[in-house]
């Protein structure tokens, strides 16, 4: 099961994409209706809100008066927080409830106006923003739900602005224009990672990658693609797990291949393996085969170069995640040879001239890689003496 997270600001166009997600066949989980069943007349979510905030945040007809109870709330964060203690665990509850009866093929798009705020980004296989300009949004608020300017501009203001939501988006739907255009960006969405990744997802295999090797121009944006995946394998194996951004990515201005490349730290292999599933489950299923770093200099013993390689099930974000136990010579000289990288721009421009010449023979990801090794073997002692002479640890 492949779960999308879908959020936006108030206005944006979050609902006509839950609506074209659906068309498509995506089961929609909306938090707003699961947040008024929660408090339905009866419900312990209402008994405790009443006990919190008084019998004036009910209406007549013994309903919750949200306006009322937002006038409580509205600009006072204990009393949010409050609110939040009683409604967030019955929304979880009950989206996990209503995604298990899904199906093991379906493809959960949960509407979440909050994904933000409660930092449930990590908990998504991928998450889409939704986003318009804010005067669009304002006029649609005036048009569509009665507002006065005033109070639209009070809503978007209350809530996590556009920059806190770009830095969660795996995915950015622009909502600018006619509504054709934002239905056929879902429909593309839909079609060329969604369905892909899910069966990706549930036949546990990585996505296929490109035969030849491309060089980008460095992107400033791998980074923060970095931090999401790292923030989704923290959550998918709980606690505060030791990931690394390693590889050329990693190191800013330098061109690579567009393949973001992590390194979780593990104590031995066995613990790598005893995380394979719940890696697979989280995106990253193990790649077929037995996986060694080529042995450096100074560790000649293959054995001390084992590792375990994941990979990326989302067809748009190529990922290469490698299991490396604290402490081997494999896991030691990703950190260092990165953060070499970084501190000399001699060594950066060498390994680029390298990278560029091998990319434009044209060969496979496998040859370019093997053929980089006699070059990782004659930095290596250049690098370990940067290390003795600046203190580097890993």
């Amino acid at each position: 099961m492949l779960m999308v997270g879908l959020t936006g600001g108030i206005g944006a166009g979050k609902s006509a994409v839950a609506a074209r997600f659906a068309a498509n066949g995506a089961v929609i989980v909306d938090s707003d209706r699961i947040a008024r069943e929660v408090v339905a007349p009866g419900s312990d979510g209402l008994r405790e809100i009443v006990a919190a905030f008084g019998p004036g945040v009910l209406a007549p007809d013994g309903t919750l008066d949200r306006p009322a109870l937002a006038a409580v709330v509205f600009g006072d964060d204990p009393a949010r927080r409050r609110l939040e203690a009683i409604t967030h665990p019955r929304v979880r509850a009950r989206t996990e409830q209503l995604a298990a009866a899904a199906g093991p093929d379906a493809i959960v798009v949960n509407d979440v106006p909050l994904l933000v705020e409660v930092g449930l980004a990590p908990s998504y296989h991928l998450v889409i923003v939704v986003e318009a300009a804010q005067d669009i949004r304002i006029s649609r608020l005036v048009g569509d739900r009665g507002m006065t300017e005033e109070q639209a501009y009070a809503r978007i203001q209350a809530q996590t602005g556009d920059a806190q939501r770009r830095a969660v988006a795996d995915v950015l739907l622009r909502n600018d224009g006619p509504l054709a255009e934002l239905e056929a960006a879902v429909d593309a969405v839909w079609h060329e990672r969604l369905v892909p990744y899910e069966r990706n997802l549930r036949a546990r295999r990585p996505a296929r990658r490109a035969p030849l090797v491309v060089l980008a121009d460095s992107d400033p944006t791998w980074p923060q693609e970095f931090v999401r995946l790292a923030d989704r394998i923290r959550h998918a194996l709980g606690g505060s797990r030791r990931v690394d951004h390693i590889g050329s990515t990693a190191v800013a201005g330098l061109p690579a291949k567009d393949v973001i490349d992590l390194q979780l730290t593990v104590e031995s292999l066995d613990e790598a393996d005893a995380l394979a599933d719940r890696l697979a489950d989280a995106g990253f299923p193990p790649c077929p085969g037995d996986w060694w770093d080529a042995p450096k200099p100074s560790a000649s013993d293959p054995a001390a170069w084992g590792k375990r390689l994941h990979g990326s099930a989302d067809p748009a974000r190529p990922a290469h995640l490698h299991v490396r136990v604290v402490g081997s010579p494999g896991w030691r000289y990703a950190l260092l040879l990165r953060d070499y990288l970084r501190a000399e721009e001699g060594a950066r421009s060498g390994y680029l001239a390298l990278k560029r010449e091998l990319a434009a023979a044209g060969g496979s990801a496998e040859s370019y890689a093997a053929a980089k090794e006699p070059w990782f073997d004659e930095v290596f002692g250049r690098a370990e003496r940067w290390a003795a002479s600046t203190g580097w640890q890993p």
